[in-house]
């Protein structure tokens, strides 16, 4: 297989033009100290690159994709929508038709707004959570990704977890200073930080992190969160940028039977097109423009080609029962890997949540961020090039999940486990 020729043409050409040679960070493969590959198509659970090679993707565009590229159902609501217009800078019955469909499954969503971003969704829920209740402070976890706005770049994921100080020159101190970044599943550091601080705004959270690799959060933990922000007055903002629809229909509050003050959503939600959404309860939502004074505003946002996409994929995973059909496969896929690892005696552990997943070469569960640094890099590294020798396509760093799609049939599965086997086999006996 040739991994590299007409990728690596690109890229050397992708660099003068583009900043890095990508146009996302974790897409120039630094973390696997290798060139990235470029593709020219998707079809099904397949990537087809410049190369002519093909890879079952496990990326799924890094989690829109749960259906698979081209889906015929998505592709043809997109056809028909794109025959009446692209964008209209105007209201359009698909806005609301998506709305609906995304409150059916989110029972803490009384009223919603859509963006263009996930980082859109986020940076406008915490002005919101601070307008509301008239404090300036926010909580956030580290490893946990929000976005790349002012407040919420501290501690976030695969970036320096300097705790109180910005990831990134340009971030001013000053704003920096107002958010706290605490270690995942770590409730009583939550609890202290709510008793010596006294203008905490929100919380802000992913349920179920897949920014430092998927990390399932302690039974408790989510419940006390809602419990300790209930009682201080200050807002549970759940980011189910990744998580929604993707776990399950209802996203992670639906799994955990917890209802937050708001939720931001993205990726699934807009089919593979730009799009983003927060909601929560009216009382709350109406402090935004037109109705109230928090402003917030979006050129493209609700666009119809976006809207269009995502109500189609939302009708899609209802139809098909396609988490039904996915989690019966993933756990017969997950019994086969932690099989494979116990085997071969490999320092690594499989954590998964419906059909988003983490490899970590690391000897013990991982339960935060400082757990997941400890995995082995180097060994990482090795186990992407063979997987992506075997025609398998993974995230290009330890600390992303992993994301199955619907399109995969179980002898693709099985094929992903068994390449899994051969791997940790091949890297037991070096």
């Amino acid at each position: 297989m040739n991994l590299t020729k007409k990728s690596k043409k690109f890229f050397e050409e992708a660099q003068l033009h583009l900043v890095g040679g990508v146009n996302s960070p974790v897409r120039a493969f630094k973390n696997v100290d290798g060139n990235p590959i470029f593709f020219s198509r998707g079809k099904g659970a397949y990537l087809f690159d410049v190369d002519g090679n093909r890879f079952i993707d496990l990326v799924s565009s890094w989690g829109p994709l749960i259906l698979g590229h081209l889906n015929l159902s998505v592709v043809n609501k997109i056809k028909k929508t794109l025959r009446q217009g692209i964008t209209f800078g105007a209201p359009s019955v698909l806005e609301i038709e998506l709305a609906k469909e995304i409150k059916k499954s989110f029972k803490s969503i009384e009223k919603i707004r859509f963006v263009n971003s996930g980082t859109e969704a986020t940076l406008s829920a915490i002005r919101l959570a601070r307008a509301y209740t008239h404090k300036k402070r926010i909580i956030k976890f580290d490893g946990c990704y929000h976005g790349h706005s002012d407040s919420l770049l501290i501690a976030a994921g695969s970036g320096p977890a300097t705790l109180g100080l910005p990831d990134s020159p340009g971030v001013p101190p000053e704003i920096a200073s107002l958010t706290t970044s605490i270690g995942f599943n770590d409730f009583e550091a939550v609890k202290k930080t709510f008793e010596t601080m006294n203008d905490i705004a929100a919380v802000i959270v992913e349920p179920i992190p897949g920014n430092m690799g998927v990390v399932i959060p302690h039974p408790a933990f989510l419940k006390s969160l809602r419990e300790i922000t209930s009682q201080y007055q200050a807002l549970l903002i759940f980011d189910e940028v990744m998580t929604g629809f993707r776990v399950s229909m209802g996203g992670a509050q639906e799994i955990y039977e917890i209802q937050p003050d708001l939720t931001t959503l993205g990726k699934i939600i807009g089919g593979g097109f730009p799009v983003g959404a927060y909601g929560g309860k009216s009382e709350i939502m109406d402090l935004v423009a037109p109705v109230g004074n928090v402003y917030q505003a979006g050129t493209l946002s609700g666009n119809p080609i976006a809207m269009a996409a995502g109500l189609a994929t939302l009708k899609e995973l209802k139809n098909k029962n396609v988490h039904s059909y996915l989690n019966k496969h993933l756990t017969i896929f997950d019994n086969k890997v932690q099989e494979s690892i116990k085997k071969t005696k490999i320092n690594a552990v499989f954590q998964r949540s419906g059909s988003m997943a983490t490899l970590f070469f690391n000897s013990n569960p991982v339960l935060n961020y400082e757990d997941a640094k400890h995995s082995n890099l180097t060994q990482f590294k090795k186990f992407f090039y063979k997987m992506l020798e075997r025609g398998i396509y993974l995230p290009p760093s330890q600390f992303e999940a992993w994301f199955f799609s619907f399109a995969l049939t179980e002898k693709q599965m099985s094929k992903i486990a068994k390449a899994i086997d051969e791997v940790l086999i091949t890297m037991r006996d070096e």
